[in-house]
């Protein structure tokens, strides 16, 4: 079977959309191989992200001079006649949009949608933006013939906002990178500390520092706890408001922000770290926490929505607007060792639900399916 994927993240997107869309496809093409994957990137990359193997899995560009200099329209509608000629069965979405005409075209189509957060949190998006995201995710939505939704919290917020049917959604799990189930030497721990010059323990946040993810309140447990929060992650605007609390109240000593890191660094931080913070205040599904337990490091994350279906009936639950309840959770598991093990061996058996496999096997039997109606 011949699957086309609409590939702009897989070779431009360097952090969740385009790590979700490169590991699905590696995922497919190792369990899968029997398939053959069509990447069609609507214009070439600066960045090596993603090599096409060319056994089973082929990178498509526009072809002609109009659709090379007008890509958006390629990817909007004009794909659609290199879907026909490659002899695409099913094009995938995957992340939030399809193209026009797929249906004409005798082109089963999925899309996958991540979340609604322009939705959940306006606030957070300008009015233009939202305009967009919804005009797209609704037209997918109702265009598409299977939706995938990557969590339950995810499908409950398609149903409810873009009034589609439950049973056309279909909730299957995203993973995570090979690297972050790899056990690395004492040797390569002790580099990445000596590079970024990092304490030999600390608790850990991983993703953009934006408004959502709401680092400040771990920063604000600092003043009563001894250690060191280590924040990695791209910088926004909200970035400035947790960097003037921090030199305000005279937290830099117990502050590291980091970026550009390597996967290989980023995990070995995973593995290092005492525990791991994650007070979002919504996630479409929060592929951090999964990290941290594959990493076997305890997670701290936000009670309610998403978070326990990530996290697992092992991981520590707060209310992400209330200081003392992290805080108390944080010095727990600091002084409890018997306790932050348990959690670590139990969390490391959960995650194993969200093993490739797994999550190839359940993407695959969805495209047979739909074929057979």
């Amino acid at each position: 079977m011949n699957i086309g994927f609409e590939a702009k993240r897989i070779f431009h997107n360097k952090t969740g959309l385009g790590n979700y869309s490169r590991d699905l496809v590696r995922l497919l093409s190792q369990y899968y191989p029997e398939n053959h994957y069509y990447l069609y990137n609507p214009k070439r990359s600066n960045d090596n992200l993603f090599e096409a193997n060319r056994t089973n899995v082929f990178e498509k560009k526009p072809q002609s001079p109009f659709y090379k200099k007008f890509y958006n329209l390629w990817r909007q509608k004009g794909v659609v006649k290199d879907l026909t000629k490659d002899g695409i069965t099913i094009f995938h979405g995957l992340s939030g949009e399809i193209p026009s005409g797929l249906n004409h075209a005798n082109i089963k189509s999925v899309v996958t949608i991540h979340d609604l957060i322009f939705v959940k949190f306006p606030n957070l998006y300008s009015f233009f933006d939202r305009k967009i995201h919804f005009y797209k995710f609704n037209k997918a939505a109702h265009q598409a013939d299977v939706v995938i939704a990557i969590s339950e919290q995810t499908k409950d917020d398609i149903v409810e906002f873009l009034k589609i049917d439950p049973e056309k959604i279909k909730v299957i799990y995203q993973g995570c990178h090979a690297i972050f189930k790899k056990e690395f030497t004492e040797s390569d721990k002790k580099k990445v500390l000596s590079k970024y010059n990092l304490p030999k323990e600390f608790i850990l946040n991983v993703g953009t520092i934006e408004t959502r993810k709401n680092i400040l309140l771990a920063v604000k447990t600092l003043h009563n706890i001894n250690t060191c929060l280590v924040i990695v992650g791209k910088e926004t605007d909200y970035a400035i408001e947790v960097k003037s609390y921090i030199k305000k109240h005279n937290l830099e000593h117990k502050v590291i922000f980091l970026k550009g890191l390597t996967l290989e660094e980023l995990a070995i931080l995973y593995q290092q770290a005492k525990i791991f913070v994650y007070p979002s205040l919504y996630e479409g599904f929060g592929i951090p926490i999964i990290e941290a337990l594959y990493s076997k490091t305890p997670v701290i994350t936000t009670q309610g929505g998403v978070f326990p279906e990530a996290g697992g009936p092992n991981s520590v639950y707060i209310d992400p607007t209330n200081v003392l309840d992290l805080e108390k959770a944080i010095q727990k598991l600091l002084v409890d060792k018997e306790f932050r093990e348990n959690m670590t061996q139990k969390g490391f058996e959960f995650v194993q639900k969200f093993n490739d496999e797994v999550i190839a096997k359940q993407l695959t039997t969805t495209y047979n399916n739909l074929v057979k109606l």
